[in-house]
């Protein structure tokens, strides 16, 4: 095992992106609109895209490796063509297939995105793996978690117990819908043990059972759960960072083009700001770099065209408006 710098835990899927040309929005302004099409009769669509080694740990370790950092993904693929073209993608990516698992008489994770507008809703059903921990004879400097199946609670038990045994690993935790559904009692080892904590504004609401919208209360109570640093993204309104001490607001990266296609703008927030940290920049410093790629990743099809290079997200950086910093709470 050579030395890595961030080890990405999750699902990787294969997914064709479908560009849908007559449905509806019902509910738009609700806090869970609905996509609408015909039924029973023939929709036509505009075209599709098919994309290899998606999901969000897999964009996070691509995320990585295009910022420079020495990575690698556990995930399970099938012994199917599918399995063999995201290997092969991730091997592309520069990101490490070592503690990869090609499982015999399974099939890859194919997932169906439907794409309207600038969003996209997604068609979901995971393998059953037999998920196991890796093997490590060196400790990652960090272990990024996030999505996973619905049938993988002895997993996240069993990658508390790795955790204790890599003390010097900080861990990422990006949780998907399972993990939210799972409840706090049940991952609490994996949220004391956080040192990042990425969530949105509504699973954070989700995660806590609380109504309240307010961000200091949403921030301190994440806190309490034991997370070191926290963060709230809030759409268009930017992110909500604490240490614990102080909060922050830092805003979207301003862009007068409209956004493309919104997959992956949460996932290039919380690996770059991830990967910023691994690089040895600072809580704030890394909070100013995590908005460039998610600005980066919406003007493009899926969650791993957009991610910029170091050097590309650093000329952001210099070039940023004197708007673009971060406010105290």
């Amino acid at each position: 095992m050579s030395q890595i710098d961030f080890l990405a835990i999750g699902d990787i899927v294969t997914e064709p992106f479908i560009r849908l040309k007559e449905a509806e929005i019902l509910d738009r302004d609700s806090d869970s609109p609905k996509l609408a099409m015909r039924w029973g009769d023939k929709i036509p669509y505009d075209h599709f895209e098919l994309l290899a080694a998606v999901g969000n740990a897999s964009n996070a370790a691509v995320s990585a490796a295009r910022l420079g950092l020495s990575s690698a993904l556990r995930a399970y693929v099938g012994a199917d063509s599918y399995g063999t073209q995201c290997l092969e993608v991730l091997a592309g990516e520069k990101v490490s297939t070592e503690f990869m698992v090609t499982e015999q008489g399974k099939h890859t994770n194919y997932h169906y995105v439907l794409w309207y507008e600038n969003d996209r809703t997604i068609l979901v059903k995971h393998e059953d793996f037999s998920y196991t921990v890796p093997t490590l004879t060196q400790s990652p400097k960090w272990i990024y978690l996030s999505s996973l199946a619905d049938n993988t609670l002895p997993y996240h038990l069993a990658i508390s117990d790795l955790l204790k045994q890599h003390p010097d690993t900080r861990l990422a935790f990006q949780p998907g819908t399972f993990q939210m559904s799972l409840g706090v009692e049940a991952l609490k080892e994996l949220y004391a043990m956080s040192h990042l904590f990425v969530v949105n504004k509504d699973e954070a609401r989700r995660i806590l059972k609380i109504e309240t919208k307010d961000i200091k209360e949403l921030l301190t109570a994440l806190h309490g759960l034991g997370p070191k640093l926290v963060v709230i993204t809030d759409n268009t309104d930017g992110a909500y960072a604490s240490d614990g001490t102080q909060m922050w607001h830092v805003p979207m990266y301003p862009d007068d083009r409209a956004a493309f296609e919104r997959t992956g703008a949460g996932d290039a927030f919380a690996s770059t700001l991830t990967s910023a940290l691994a690089l040895g920049k600072t809580f704030e410093e890394a909070l100013l770099w995590a908005p460039i790629n998610s600005m980066a990743v919406v003007q493009e099809v899926g969650a791993r065209k957009g991610l910029l290079t170091r050097a590309d997200l650093e000329a952001h950086l210099v070039s940023a408006p004197p708007s673009y910093k971060l406010e105290t709470l």
